[in-house]
């Protein structure tokens, strides 16, 4: 017996797909399902799914259908029904993981884009087990070498996808199982994501209320000595529209300062790789930051026009084409910046996380204020020392700042659940389409 034979565990097989078990077969992934596929009678009123590339996900899921009569698509776009897989076709699309099972649309026929392939099941397989292959990493991967076409527009060929070899359970029953294990991941995947999607929608709202003073929390409503003692508090006009009447408008430069970073040349190598933590502006989604990418030397520091900011500064993006522009986050260390970063810097009148999350409620409101034309505009010191706050005082700004900062906790918990349970899905993936881990099924249900 050969090392290769010693080394296969009892009830497995060498193939050139690997090691599997040994009542599982090397197949091409195309003998699971259709050549081709015809199409069924339909009539011109009659309502059908449509589905573009927008309308699904790149964790390969349907997530907005639209409704339409035949009329309006039956020449133009991709024939398919439900039950049907779909898989993008060009690239990046196809890289990205874009495609969707159709189980779920509410009619019996649909159309989509026509850069889509449409993979249906022959009788004696599963769709989802041939949608969960179509979801593996490995696949998209390795499928990516055989696109053919120009730049921009390179395509997956169906019969490249039809002639991946993949190991297969001889079983449809047992196909039948692992898809449905999947099917229990992705389901629990969608509910933490419904979950995450409604505590920011409340986190929202909460901010609204809270940071506008149209809701105060109960210690702060009513007044505690005086002759008022006992009596809930009042509103005022202001120039922030109606605010608590013991609140106060404040322009940012009336209680702080702020700066703007710089970057040292790219073309001195002496000025890279140091000590000094340098933040640049694409890093601002992180919202708390508490290391960043790049390091500058001390040279780099004395030599640019950056600088030193103080730990828990509010920081803001103040150019940039994408989302980066009015973008808020807090340092929690010190560090430098790059030039498209203010940093307003922290004082004993204010808490930096109430600032914060009044700047980060305001995000439309200060891409409103850039200047310059052609998506380029960009903020500036002036525009952010001019901006006004509605304050209350010191205490009732940390007790608001906690209650935001709990619910952020509490949704930074349930991402990091979600993440981790998308890598639990891969890990299962990884053991059940491979055989590797055999789901227990009754052979001759």
């Amino acid at each position: 017996m050969s090392a290769l034979e010693q080394a296969i565990s009892e009830g497995y097989k060498q193939t050139d797909v690997g090691v599997i078990p040994i009542d599982w077969e090397s197949i091409n992934f195309g003998d699971l399902f259709e050549q081709s596929i015809s199409r069924k009678p339909i009539k011109a009123g009659d309502p059908v799914t449509f589905i573009g590339m927008q309308d699904v996900s790149e964790s390969a899921q349907l997530t907005t259908p639209q409704q339409r009569v035949f009329e309006q698509v039956k020449t133009g776009f991709t024939y398919f029904e439900r039950n049907d897989v779909l898989v993008a076709k060009i690239t990046p699309c196809f890289e990205n993981g874009k495609g969707c099972y159709t189980d779920q649309i509410t009619t019996r026929i649909g159309f989509g884009s026509t850069e889509f392939h449409v993979l249906r099941a022959k009788e004696n397989s599963d769709a989802k087990f041939i949608y969960f292959w179509t979801t593996r990493n490995s696949l998209r991967q390795d499928l990516e070498g055989e696109m053919v076409g120009s730049a921009g527009h390179r395509r997956v060929p169906f019969s490249a996808i039809q002639n991946y070899l993949i190991p297969c359970p001889s079983s449809r029953i047992e196909q039948t199982a692992i898809a449905n294990a999947l099917s229990d991941v992705d389901a629990l995947l969608t509910e933490l994501e419904k979950l995450i999607a409604k505590k920011q929608a409340i986190k929202t709202a909460t901010m609204q209320q809270l940071l506008t003073g149209k809701t105060r929390l109960p210690q702060f409503a009513t007044y505690t000595e005086g002759e008022k003692q006992g009596q809930q508090k009042g509103t005022k006009p202001s120039e922030l529209g109606e605010i608590p009447e013991d609140w106060d408008v404040k322009k940012i430069g009336e209680f702080t300062d702020c700066t703007a970073g710089g970057t040292p040349s790219t073309k001195v190598s002496a000025y890279w790789g140091g000590r000094n933590p340098w933040m640049s502006s694409g890093e601002l989604h992180l919202k708390r930051v508490f290391d960043v990418a790049e390091r500058i030397t001390d040279l780099g520091l004395t030599n640019s026009s950056t600088k030193y900011i103080p730990k828990d500064s509010v920081l803001m993006g103040l150019a940039g084409q994408g989302k980066t522009r009015g973008t808020v986050a807090i340092s929690k260390i010190k560090l430098c910046t790059n030039q498209s970063i203010a940093a307003i810097f922290p004082s004993k009148d204010h808490s930096t996380e109430y600032l914060f999350y009044n700047l980060d409620n305001r995000y439309e409101e200060l891409r409103s204020l850039s200047t310059g034309d052609g998506g380029r505009g960009g903020l500036n010191l002036s525009i952010i020392r001019s901006l006004k706050i509605p304050y209350p005082d010191l205490e009732e700004q940390t007790a608001i700042a906690t209650i935001l900062s709990d619910m952020d906790n509490e949704i930074q918990t349930l991402d990091q659940r979600l993440a981790k349970t998308r890598q639990i899905k891969q890990g299962m993936m990884q053991e059940l389409l491979t055989g590797r881990t055999r789901l227990p099924f009754n052979k001759e249900s």
